[in-house]
């Protein structure tokens, strides 16, 4: 339920637009929108009732952004032989729970690139369903037996289990097909398309250093997506698979694992944004969890992946936060902060790619991630100072309030005033 009034305050507010943070700030809200944002000494009164949000010795900031999330799978390990006996459609149910702790983490938005549909946004959008706003990919474009072909070769398909309409890919070879394909998802509510530009680790039959979709056809589908003001999310881990995505217009390169000097000059040519998924580039794969072929080509991944991703960051490349949750484990997704900190980034810089850069990537900052008047409340407290150890954030225990359109999914902080 939405507050008519909330006020949080007695902690340092970082809005997140540049501006220095404010020590003992507060933020009013009022309907779900931010009203006011200051230091609490020029907090304006507040007349009738209201509900307050005790900040004391914390940090108050936008609701975070992960831009790259897949909430049906289980972010403990892919192994297909562990799905054989599960209905289709079993990962929209296992996705709940996953949902409530993401948000309970500090994450009011994620894009989700395949596995969720247009049914969990609407249920998450209208409160039958605890969890972060969604933006959702519907399925990725890969090419058969690429990235995004789950399916052994004896022909069981994992994706059956854990996507909508028994799948998480839609298998796009040529460039007839990448356009029909395009217009399907975004007929299925596709706020970003996904394509493959690269083989990847848990897909049994290819290897990053595999192409996935073409530059013709990675063409057809940016041009159709932008016709309908869609941005394209390309994974793409190899350096020649990210060159071929760059050049064909996308938005955003997904892990970028071996991105090269020509990859960091195209990104920073185009503006596209790199999404390095650092928490599951950087976690070892477990033997007892994964299949064998998923093991060996994660580890031969990283082998240079730190130094190619800090070269990137240092670069100054556009950069938002990301996890892969669901191939890493979810409700721990501001862990990425300390990673790209570790990678290169200031601590500030580092929120602020889990902010108000997330959001512009989705297309949204006219909306969420900026504590500014008249933006949607999305408002996250944590106890310490993020900007001086920014692995305050990646403890949901020291995330003490979660705000989403004005609506207070968490506060463990001293019980609420109700005046």
């Amino acid at each position: 339920m939405v507050d008519p009034t909330l006020v949080v305050r007695g902690g340092t507010v970082f809005d997140a637009t540049g501006s220095a943070p404010i020590h003992d700030g507060a933020v009013v809200v009022r309907d779900g929108r931010i009203d006011w944002v200051g230091p609490a000494a020029e907090l304006p009164e507040i007349n009738g009732p209201h509900r307050e949000i005790d900040a004391h010795g914390g940090t108050i900031l936008p609701g975070f952004v992960d831009t790259h999330v897949h909430m049906v799978m289980a972010g403990d390990g892919m192994n297909p032989a562990q799905l054989l006996d599960q209905p289709p459609h079993y990962g929209y149910y296992t996705a709940l729970p996953r949902l409530a702790a993401t948000l309970d983490a500090g994450v009011t938005t994620v894009r989700d690139l395949a596995g969720l549909d247009m049914a969990t946004q609407q249920a998450v959008d209208e409160g039958l369903v605890p969890g972060p706003r969604i933006v959702t990919a519907y399925r990725a474009l890969g090419p058969t037996g690429g990235h995004g072909d789950f399916r052994t070769c004896c022909g069981f398909d994992s994706g059956s289990v854990l996507g909508p309409d028994g799948g998480i890919s839609l298998l796009t070879d040529g460039v007839t097909e990448a356009l029909r394909n395009t217009r399907e998802v975004m007929r299925k509510g596709a706020g970003v398309i996904k394509v493959m530009a690269s083989g990847g680790v848990w897909s049994p039959r290819d290897t990053p250093w595999h192409d996935g979709l073409n530059v013709e056809e990675m063409g057809v589908v940016v041009r159709e997506a932008a016709s309908h003001g869609v941005p394209v999310a390309a994974h793409a881990q190899s350096a020649r698979s990210i060159h071929n995505a760059l050049t064909a217009g996308v938005t955003s390169v997904e892990h970028g694992y071996e991105i090269d000097e020509r990859g960091i000059e195209l990104m920073l040519e185009s503006g596209a944004y790199l999404v390095p998924t650092l928490s599951t580039a950087t976690t070892p794969p477990d033997p007892e969890r994964s299949a064998d072929y998923a093991v060996a080509k994660k580890l031969r991944l990283q082998e240079h992946l730190s130094e190619n991703i800090t070269a990137a960051l240092r670069a100054g490349v556009n950069v938002a936060l990301g996890t892969d949750s669901g191939i890493c484990a979810h409700g721990r997704n501001l862990r990425e902060l300390s990673l790209l900190v570790d990678h290169g980034l200031s601590p500030e810089r580092a929120v602020l790619a889990g902010t108000r850069d997330a959001a512009a990537l989705l297309g949204l900052s006219d909306q969420i991630g900026t504590l500014e008047r008249g933006k949607r409340a999305d408002v996250v407290v944590c106890s310490g100072d993020p900007l001086s150890d920014v692995t305050t954030l990646g403890d949901p225990a020291r995330v003490t309030a979660v705000v989403k359109d004005g609506a207070v999914h968490k506060d463990t902080g001293p019980a609420p005033a109700d005046a």
